[in-house]
């Protein structure tokens, strides 16, 4: 299939590596006269996403830069967001600002105390999260976490000084003057009503724990193609591929927020087919090397 002409004109990218491109799911990579990538995207139709970035104006600059595109398709959308994810991350293309790797997370974790529940912004090294059961929400900051407890705060009626980010005197705190505390920092209001709006506000954001003992599979099909996602704690440990008969391991030590983010739907929500038994045929395929293989051979 040829490029339209009216889209080959505007830039200078090797048309041969425009025509191969399918209408497929996968991950695409514009590159320029240096060994990193420009760009790394993914799509479930490969050559429509690659030629509408072509036309987009705003987009003129990378195009200009751009003399080939390459791709790798997978067997469907969870392997392409995957793989989009881990190529933006180890190489960080000068035009990905999205999904570049996020060096330290927190969370909110709700303690009780002798009055109720106090919610505590901790580190990801403190909350051990994607294993612990009692996390809501992650953030790239301690600041972060404080201005969405703020946002709740206000939008549920809750006490400031009760959550640990105002004083109080024995009149209670601010918010009780302006009316946006209900008055459970001086007994107005009982305790528990106010520790279940809270926990009301929360619960939105709560962070799901590894719900299995051991690795699971994500297994996604394209005909008689097969590709299985082994995952465990939500850390993506790599793919096998029925095409290679491989595993192609994927390094990932530390909880990763948008590997996090591609998953929990998908497992949490039973919308993708899953594999819980480790005795299954390919399992002594994980154990063999394959780094270096792609599923598009």
């Amino acid at each position: 299939m040829t490029v339209s002409k009216k889209v080959s004109e505007s830039h200078r990218i090797d048309p041969a590596s425009l025509s191969a491109l399918p209408h497929s799911t996968g991950v695409y990579v514009f590159r320029g006269t240096s060994t990193l990538p420009l760009y790394i995207g993914k799509s479930l139709d490969i050559r429509s996403r690659v030629l509408s970035h072509l036309r987009a104006a705003d987009e003129a600059r990378m195009i200009a830069q751009t003399r080939r595109i390459d791709y790798i398709e997978t067997a469907g959308e969870i392997g392409a967001l995957l793989l989009e994810s881990q190529m933006i991350k180890a190489y960080s293309p000068l035009y990905n600002i999205r999904l570049r790797r996020v060096r330290s997370l927190c969370s909110l974790r709700l303690l009780a105390d002798q009055q109720g529940l106090v919610p505590k912004v901790v580190s990801g090294n403190e909350a051990d999260i994607g294993r612990a059961p009692d996390l809501f929400g992650l953030f790239s900051s301690r600041h972060a976490a404080i201005e969405k407890l703020r946002h709740l705060a206000a939008e549920y009626q809750l006490c400031l000084a009760l959550l640990g980010l105002e004083r109080t005197t024995n009149r209670g705190c601010f918010g009780l003057q302006i009316k946006t505390c209900q008055g459970a920092c001086v007994g107005k209001e009982d305790r528990t009503v106010h520790d279940k709006r809270l926990r009301d506000a929360l619960a939105d954001l709560q962070v799901h724990a590894w719900p299995y003992r051991g690795a699971i599979s994500v297994i996604e099909r394209n005909g008689a193609w097969v590709q299985k996602h082994r995952v465990h704690d939500w850390r993506y440990l790599g793919t096998w591929c029925s095409k290679t008969r491989l595993f192609t391991k994927h390094h990932q030590p530390s909880f990763d927020l948008d590997t996090y983010k591609i998953l929990v739907r998908p497992i949490m929500l039973g919308q993708a087919e899953l594999e819980l038994d480790d005795q299954d045929e390919t399992r002594h395929n994980y154990e063999q090397a394959g780094d270096e293989k792609n599923c598009n051979s």
